[in-house]
């Protein structure tokens, strides 16, 4: 996952995150990528390079398919991955500046794209998709929201864990101002390590980049992305948004 700065949850609270969201939650979104990618594939899809995996959540239904890389800007958030997915290839990096010196069948990122909060990131983010991807390879983006789709509003989740520690989780996402392409969430994290134990509160304010969907196929077309339409039933359409496309080839469109 990328973000601006000290983020507490993906560095000194990453060993909570799967308590946040935990693995089991993302089967249905992974089967659903892996389909799109068989969808828009023409030719090999082997192996698949993640931007900003995270916890590695994705990436423990994608390796089952997929010989998976996965790339993130906190060392603490590709520990706890390496923890549910030992068998995949972990490497500290940020999606806007990334250059592993190869290529991959497929590219993949997240909601940790929401992080890019300029176009100036957003277009660094989608040059080291492009960078990364073979010719005719297919990219996979899946912000949460496009500016079209932004809605303020408030997310209560959390888990109780095997090992005795609890957690509940808020995020309280206010309105964007008129001409801004940027939204604030207010996270707040309650945990206790155990029974008895004191229950900690831990607060921090994200900057979520919040851009027009036609900013990203502008964008994505300045870095060698052609979008691709398929017919894949997505269950869960309401949750995020979706863009596929594949490495177009020769160089990439300048953009403005």
């Amino acid at each position: 996952m990328l973000y601006p700065g000290p983020v507490r949850m993906y560095s000194e609270l990453a060993p909570w995150f799967h308590l946040v969201t935990p693995p089991e939650d993302y089967a249905t979104e992974a089967k659903y990528f892996t389909d799109l990618i068989e969808a828009a594939r023409t030719g090999p899809a082997d192996t698949l390079l993640e931007l900003g995996s995270g916890g590695g959540n994705n990436a423990s239904y994608l390796k089952q398919r997929f010989a998976c890389t996965l790339t993130d800007l906190s060392e603490p958030m590709l520990e706890l991955s390496r923890t549910i997915n030992p068998e995949c290839e972990h490497l500290p990096g940020d999606m806007r500046t990334l250059r592993l010196g190869r290529t991959f069948d497929v590219v993949f990122v997240h909601d940790a794209i929401m992080y890019m909060t300029t176009e100036h990131d957003l277009r660094a983010a989608l040059e080291t998709v492009a960078a990364h991807l073979r010719p005719g390879g297919v990219a996979v983006l899946a912000p949460d929201v496009v500016h079209e789709s932004y809605r303020p509003g408030t997310a209560i989740d959390g888990r109780d864990g095997d090992d005795g520690r609890r957690l509940r989780y808020i995020e309280w996402t206010h309105e964007v101002a008129p001409g801004a392409t940027t939204a604030e969430a207010d996270v707040v994290i309650l945990r206790r390590d155990g029974d008895g134990a004191p229950t900690r509160i831990d607060h921090e304010v994200h900057t979520l980049g919040v851009f027009p969907r036609a900013t990203w196929l502008r964008l994505m077309d300045g870095a060698g992305l052609e979008p691709v339409t398929t017919e894949v039933e997505d269950p869960i359409a309401d949750e995020h948004e979706v863009f596929v496309a594949r490495r177009r080839h020769g160089t990439a469109r300048p953009t403005t």
